[in-house]
């Protein structure tokens, strides 16, 4: 057998690739979601292996493995029924394993070799991949460090490893990580000083480094600048990476052994090469930089539009409070004088933190773009404007206009998700602007194009006066997306709020329906001691957003948000309908709620547990006046309860239960992203249904996995099968991280007969049902005519799917089961073949709605 069909049939043939169907016909009626139409591929999720992973403990090897989605066909009360599993050490069989997908073996050893091998009907499908010990409950991936640099003020600075994402990228059905590298002098939005580059790596899960892409100058660093988009859009198998991109954009490939394969610069626009842009330009604003663009913003004063509307002051005395003095257009002499007052006068005035004669490293000019890159080589695949543009430096986004003067800031925010729009492939979401204007687009991806599919804007919040307002909670001038401004928060989420088999984007306080319209924008009443009692208001800006089913007891899901508008927001924190908008519960707190967390913490308490201020219950009932952390959350103990990540900055991260305390100290790691002390990821990476945690070792020397080695007796399918969960996981890194949750209610009390069965299909199904049946001819369980016949087959069902034509390939695959139900003559079909191929056969076919 050639090492090529080898490798393939170890990483499970039959279901390494085959189509995710989570319906079969003894799910239970009530959690079988919608069928695809005959000849129309189901929702698109990722085509992963068995995942078998095995660890090191002080009682034995603890293994653990998925259960893919297609592979659940029912429901017990400890888990979901379909596909047992056969345990192997050494080529010996040890079990069966039919209520879980761990199994601790107390006799294995470090030099132990395992396999797990799906069974059905009491006939083996497939072998998993060898695994060997880890030796103790985590895996490091090597990372290789950027090399130091140092800014144009001067000022040296060094890289260490942050958020992480994973996507399979080369189409074996392995994650492979995803990395940014942040300079220890990154920033956030509204803080002044250069910063080094930004750099994204790939790695394989031993270390080798596929490619790098240096952001360059031009990108500035910081959790709100750049998020990570890595899945498969165009539904080849392989991961593409999106992110916002500019001019000095570069990606660097390389051989096995380390060295620079190659190197190449992004696509500059047609139109930006004839405007004289540049790869090698350099648009980072020093202090002199920034005076005269002060200058030139002033000169330009009476031409700008809204003062020629008459929406703006006239005169920069008039805006400024001072008597009139000077002739407009202004002269570059008196344009300089009021750009003196304005800087060393009017600012500090406004707050003492208002220094602007220090103002640099910012960028505020350019090209700003959107590209695609191949996951796999790092290849720039397309490139586009990112929409929309700045349009200025924050005049006109209400960065002038409040008592802290903060240019770059409202207009550089941030954030970017993936979502099932259509219900069937995942979509890429890119916003700007959520305190005053508001905008999304959203694109498909099908290996050549890059499309929009819906662009939303709310239009400006309108000011009476730029350098003196508060435009934060009024309505933008858009009529249909006017009510947005001032909704969105640090992060956002896609889910089917409404149950069309669609995700919405819950963007804050509001939530964008599927096709682009506002599904709703969330406003209450202003309590009494508020700053304006009785009148309607936004829910507005937060910082921590959980969007899953929080209450089983009544329908539907919820949200829940906490919000940092003080006075002047009806709510410090708020449990609303994630279908209508509807606030079921909150409290308000006349102050900056900062953080809110959701967690089936107590598993005494039905309903998944919610604390920003003291801890409620998912109905509202007061808890607890003390409450867990809020950094982040994991789903890590057997029992299906959750548990908290703490620790931040220099701390050594820990994984903590509310209830019996301390599970995990993660020696010799650290968390990211300063006080918010996330992990790089929190995700279902590898093995059963629990999530690992990705943290960096102290020196960035490798990316830390730790693996939950409790045995556990609950049966799930992987979560990276459910579509809001691999929404969620993609999206987890975009500026203030959030945990990622289920498309269903997840906790220790969840009654797993609701859980989704529903079909969906796996890009490389058909290639690995080409590939089983190869090994079955070459093993001789596959012979004669019958084996031409099947392969043709399936040959042409492989093409109609690269295509895109999926009632052609399901056409193609009825056939295929016909020919396998012959067997005339010369043909033989072993029972085991015949059970493997009619098998995966039959799980694409039911993906394809036939």
């Amino acid at each position: 057998m050639n090492p090529t069909k080898t490798s393939l049939r170890l990483l499970s043939v039959g279901t390494l690739g085959v189509a995710l169907t989570f319906g079969c016909l003894a799910a239970p009626a009530s959690a079988v979601g919608p069928s695809p139409e005959p000849g129309n591929p189901a929702v698109q999720l990722d085509h992963l292996d068995r995942g078998l992973v095995a660890a090191g403990t002080s009682e034995g090897v603890f293994l653990s493995w998925r259960l893919l989605g297609h592979e659940a066909t029912g429901s017990s009360a400890t888990g979901l029924t379909g596909t047992d599993f056969n345990v192997y050490r050494d080529g010996q069989k040890l079990a069966t394993v039919t209520d879980s997908t761990n199994y601790l073996d107390t006799s294995g050893t470090a030099a132990s070799k395992y396999q797990v091998r799906a069974v059905v009907e009491g006939v083996e499908l497939d072998e998993s991949a060898t695994a060997t010990s880890w030796g103790g409950n985590f895996k490091d991936i090597p990372l290789r460090k950027p090399a130091d640099g140092v800014t144009p003020a001067g000022q040296a600075y060094t890289y260490s490893a942050n958020d992480a994402s994973v996507a399979d990228v080369d189409g074996d059905g392995q994650y492979e990580f995803i990395v940014k590298w942040d300079p220890n002098n990154s920033k956030d939005v509204s803080q002044v000083g250069y910063t080094g580059n930004t750099y994204v790596d790939t790695y394989k899960a031993d270390g080798t480094l596929l490619h790098r892409i240096d952001l360059g100058v031009n990108v500035r660093s910081g959790a709100h600048y750049t998020q990570l988009l890595v899945n498969d859009f165009d539904g080849d198998g392989r991961a593409e990476m999106m992110m916002k991109t500019a001019p000095g954009t570069k990606s660097t490939n390389y051989n096995a052994d380390g060295s620079v394969a190659s190197q190449q610069f992004i696509t500059l626009l047609q139109s930006d090469i004839e405007a004289g842009y540049a790869s090698t330009d350099d648009y980072r604003m020093s202090a002199a930089d920034y005076y005269q663009h002060v200058v030139e913003m002033f000169q330009g004063w009476s031409q700008h539009p809204e003062v020629k509307a008459g929406n703006w002051p006239a005169t920069l005395e008039e805006a400024f409070g001072i008597a009139p003095e000077y002739q407009y257009p202004l002269s570059t002499s008196d344009a300089k004088a009021l750009a003196d007052y304005f800087m060393d006068v009017y600012a500090p005035s406004r707050s003492a933190r208002n220094n602007l004669r220090a103002f640099e490293g910012f960028i505020v000019s350019g090209p700003e773009y959107l590209t695609v890159f191949e996951g796999a080589t790092g290849k720039e695949l397309k490139t586009v404007a990112y929409e929309p543009g700045r349009h200025d430096d924050g005049l006109m986004w209400g960065d002038y206009a409040m008592a802290r003067i903060e240019p770059g800031n409202r207009v550089d925010r941030f954030l970017a998700g993936v979502a099932y729009l259509d219900g069937q492939k995942p979509a890429a979401v890119f916003a700007r602007g959520y305190y005053t204007r508001t905008t999304l687009a959203t694109y498909t991806w099908d290996g050549t194009n890059l499309s929009p599919a819906w662009n939303i804007d709310s239009g400006w919040a309108p000011m009476t006066n730029p350098f003196n307002d508060s435009p934060h909670g009024r309505d933008g001038t858009d009529p249909e997306y006017g009510k947005l401004t001032t909704q969105g928060f640090h992060s956002l989420s896609a889910s089917d709020v409404d149950g069309d088999g669609r995700q919405e984007i819950v963007y804050g306080a509001a939530t964008i329906d599927d096709d682009g319209s506002v599904l709703y924008s969330s406003f209450d009443t202003m309590p009494e001691g508020s700053a304006t009692p009785g009148e309607e208001a936004r829910l507005g800006h937060g910082d921590a957003m959980h969007v899953t089913d929080i209450d089983p007891n009544r329908p539907g899901k919820e949200i829940f948000t906490v919000h940092e508008g003080g006075t002047w927001a009806p709510y410090g924190y708020a449990m609303r309908d994630a279908g209508t908008g509807e606030v079921l519960f909150g409290a308000y707190s006349g102050k900056d709620t900062g953080r809110g967390m959701i967690g089936d913490v107590d598993p005494a308490v039905p309903g998944i547990e919610n604390w920003a201020i003291g801890m409620q219950s998912a109905d509202g009932t007061k808890l607890s006046t003390s409450q867990p952390g809020t950094n982040m959350s994991i789903k890590w103990a057997a029992d299906m309860t959750t548990q908290i990540v703490n620790g931040s900055g220099d701390q050594t991260p820990t994984i903590d239960d509310w209830k019996r305390g301390r599970l995990l100290t993660a020696e010799g790691t650290r968390t990211n992203n300063g006080t918010k002390g996330t992990p790089s990821l929190v995700a279902d990476v590898v093995g059963d249904w629990r999530e690992e945690m990705l943290v960096r070792t102290a020196d960035s020397t490798a990316l830390r996995m730790y693996l939950s080695t409790e045995v556990t007796n609950h049966k799930l399918y992987t979560l990276m099968h459910d579509p809001q969960y691999r929404a969620e996981v993609a999206r987890q890194n975009t500026t203030y991280n959030q945990p990622s949750y289920t498309d269903f209610y997840f906790a220790s009390d969840m009654e797993f007969g609701d859980v989704p069965l529903r079909a969906a299909w796996l890009p490389g199904s058909v290639k690995a049902l080409q590939h089983a049946l190869e090994d079955l001819t070459e093993s001789g369980d596959v012979t004669g005519p019958v084996a031409s016949q099947l392969t043709e087959n399936v040959r042409q069902a492989a093409k109609a799917v690269e295509d895109g034509d999926p009632e052609k390939a399901a056409r193609t695959l009825e056939r295929f089961v016909d020919f396998l139900a012959q067997q005339n003559g010369p043909d033989t079909v072993s029972d085991t073949a015949r059970t493997v191929l009619d098998y995966n056969a039959g799980n694409i076919l039911r993906a394809f709605g036939s």
